[in-house]
């Protein structure tokens, strides 16, 4: 069982007791406690019709409350799909239909929304729990003696979870992998990153995301170091909570940190127990590195290269000097190849890689080829000691605040969109997330349509990462001969308009 989620949880509640797991909010759950949190949890799924292979989605931000729904779901021998906190409810009714969830468990009112409301308008039959209702969700003993006998009966060849990321062609797609390959995630990149049971972990990649779930999440039951969950980003709450308990090590986007050294908190916080920084997602500056081991004291500051269809691929070691560190993404880690395909395209093989994608044959075998090889759409360069640097992308794909942005999906709802001939998205930079989307729309003659119409549509329609900030009127879309739209000669027009 060593190599399943719940062979995880059980072993860190044996092994680790009355040590707390979860700090968040005045609330401390032990890992005893939190074994008992999730059979409890697992019972009630199992009497709403849960079985071992069904699906449950997990509609929630950050919270001890998602830990106990999340495990819940691979305890009683089911399939976790996370879901973005940020989707709209059209977002995450698709991920319903398309796993054939049993269950989805939802946490209203996040943001001020109304999320159970949203999704049962849309699918009325949706098998809906309220997160806040869970604890107190009936169950019979017959079904905690079930799952307790699915937890035992899961293998590290079955499916763990279901992670959904956008697709080229403009709907996401769903990521299978296993048990053993999502435990071995959380192994990898805790050795290099020297993960104790001393540390103490803040959590602020979201648990629907691999690194919040994967290195996240399983780490702290694989070494018994606490977790200091963050549901929404605060510079200022979180450089509180740096000094307060004394936090050890915190992954995340450039951005966090920037957010963290901007702060005007952060000339009068203690932030000297700071260990471990890992970093990715977007170009790192040295100067950012230098920063993050002089003014926020780090001791090993990694940057690394995953992606959801291959968690931990790459990452920099101890002794990399501060510009590998930042031009790079480190080497392979121990079992994995990395190459350089045709076109540039980096390649990967090896135990991390997925299973397929949930559904869809074609897209899979697209995506790894007949001798185990993950295209993945990104192009790179590797050096003499096989240090991996991303060069460009062949996907039409940018990153907004560490989270993938496929323009093809934000097209697709625009497209819906009264007013809308056709439109094209493409990524322009951002000092705060990176990059952002803007939006080149062809509008109907005489339909009135306006930038902030077009905004508002997809505000309603897509996670807030997703939608495009900026909007321009074109009379057409550039095209090459072969009538593809030329994205390099809107990029051109855009930096030239954000520029002036």
């Amino acid at each position: 069982m060593a190599g399943t989620v719940p062979g995880l949880l059980l072993r860190a509640a044996e092994t680790y007791g009355d040590r707390p797991a979860l700090v968040m909010d005045g609330r401390t759950v032990s890992f005893a406690e939190l074994l008992e949190l999730v059979r409890r949890a697992a019972a009630h799924y199992r009497a709403r019709g849960v079985t071992p292979g069904r699906r449950v989605v997990v509609w929630a931000p950050n919270s001890i409350d998602w830990v106990v729904a999340g495990l819940a779901a691979t305890y009683g021998g089911g399939v976790l799909v996370p879901a973005n906190s940020r989707y709209t409810a059209h977002e995450a009714a698709d991920l319903v239909v398309r796993t054939d969830a049993a269950l989805v468990v939802v946490a209203d009112g996040f943001l001020g929304r109304t999320q159970i409301a949203d999704l049962l308008a849309l699918d009325p039959g949706a098998p809906v729990l309220d997160l806040g209702d869970l604890a107190g969700a009936p169950y019979g003993d017959d079904d905690l003696a079930a799952v307790d006998a699915s937890a035992a009966g899961v293998s590290p060849d079955d499916i763990a979870d279901i992670l959904f990321t956008s697709g080229t062609s403009g709907r996401p797609k769903g990521v299978l992998t296993r048990h053993s390959q999502t435990v071995a995630a959380a192994a990898a990149w805790s050795a290099i990153g020297e993960v104790t049971g001393d540390d103490r972990y803040l959590v602020i990649s979201p648990f629907f995301h691999s690194y919040g779930y994967k290195v996240g999440l399983l780490v702290g039951l694989m070494h018994g170091c606490p977790l200091y969950p963050v549901a929404v980003f605060d510079p200022d709450a979180a450089l509180e909570l740096i000094e307060s308990e004394r936090i050890t090590m915190i992954p995340g986007a450039p951005a966090i940190f920037l957010g963290l050294l901007e702060s005007p908190r952060f000339a009068t916080t203690d932030t000297s127990s700071l260990r471990f920084a890992n970093t990715g997602a977007a170009n790192v500056p040295v100067t950012l590195i230098e920063r993050l081991q002089t003014e926020l004291s780090f001791d090993l500051v990694i940057t690394a290269f995953g992606m959801t269809e291959c968690v931990v691929a790459t990452m920099c070691r101890r002794g990399d000097s501060d510009e590998t560190i930042a031009t790079t993404c480190g080497r392979a880690i121990d079992g994995m190849e990395v190459r350089i395909g045709d076109q540039g395209e980096l390649l990967l093989r090896g135990p991390q890689v997925m299973q397929g994608y949930l559904d869809d044959p074609q897209a899979t075998s697209e995506a790894i080829d007949a001798d185990g090889w993950l295209h993945t759409g990104d192009v790179g360069e590797l050096d003499e000691h096989g240090y991996l640097r991303i060069t460009d992308r062949l996907k039409d794909m940018y990153i907004c605040g560490g989270f993938n942005v496929y323009p093809a999906e934000v097209e697709q709802v625009l497209a819906h969109l009264d007013g809308v001939v056709e439109s094209a998205v493409i990524g322009i930079p951002d000092e705060r997330l990176g990059e952002v989307g803007q939006a080149f729309v062809v509008g109907r003659d005489g339909s009135g349509l306006t930038a902030e119409a077009v905004i508002a549509f997809a505000r309603e329609r897509l996670a807030n990462f997703k939608m495009p900030r900026r909007v321009e009127f074109v009379d057409a879309l550039p095209r090459n001969l072969g009538g593809k739209v030329l994205k390099t000669e809107l990029r051109s027009r855009a930096e030239g308009r954000n520029s002036s």
